[in-house]
């Protein structure tokens, strides 16, 4: 776009459902984000709006406050990579707010890719490789490490369209293999020539 959004545009863009990146906000402010190549209509009903990969960018470079202030229903989702710092994964609502969130997804996978696939990762995905390779973990029952509780960790790697996943053990690697590969992810295992670890190599399937 020739300009950056208005102050109100960012308010729109840094609201957008953290999942889904389905955007709230008037018509005119909609308009205006489609115009300038930061979010789309979809074209089947309700014909919601959702950013694009330059809006995700933009709210990816909003100040951290801002992309974690809280949504308009109470609360923002956030994916758990596994390391330490992150808030406790435990909760009574947590395992809901993980089914929504994965339900959520799947869904946009169904507008967004052009055959409707829900198998095969989306847009979204891509360019948020370690939020959606950790929500695939979590929804299926697998639990990231916290503290000193072993588990999951995913972690960004200089390679495109690819995230790094540790596990504590051989079993729990495979397991996370297998539930990758289920949700439309191409993971193979490697062995780092430092420290031997072994972890996977895992990208987002295109077809």
């Amino acid at each position: 776009m020739s300009r950056p959004p208005s102050a109100a545009q960012r308010r729109v863009i840094e609201g957008a459902d953290p999942v889904t990146g389905r955007l709230r906000g008037t018509p005119a402010q909609l308009a205006a984000l489609v115009k300038h190549g930061l979010a789309f209509r979809h074209p089947r009903p309700p014909h919601d709006h959702f950013l694009t990969p330059a809006g995700h960018r933009i709210r990816q470079a909003a100040p951290e406050e801002s992309a974690h202030r809280p949504a308009p229903d109470g609360g923002v989702f956030v994916a758990r990579a596994g390391g330490d710092g992150e808030p406790a994964a435990d909760g009574v609502a947590r395992p809901r707010e993980v089914h929504s969130a994965w339900q959520g997804l799947l869904e946009l996978r169904r507008m967004t890719n052009p055959d409707g696939a829900v198998d095969r990762p989306c847009g979204w995905e891509r360019t948020h490789l370690v939020r959606a390779a950790a929500l695939a973990l979590e929804a299926a029952g697998h639990r990231p490490a916290s503290g000193d509780a072993d588990g999951y960790r995913v972690r960004a790697t200089p390679q495109p369209e690819a995230v790094a996943v540790y596990a504590p053990d051989t079993a729990s690697l495979a397991a996370c293999a297998a539930t990758l590969e289920r949700a439309g992810w191409q993971p193979g295992e490697y062995t780092e020539p430092r420290t031997r670890a072994r972890y996977l190599l895992a990208s987002p399937r295109r077809v």
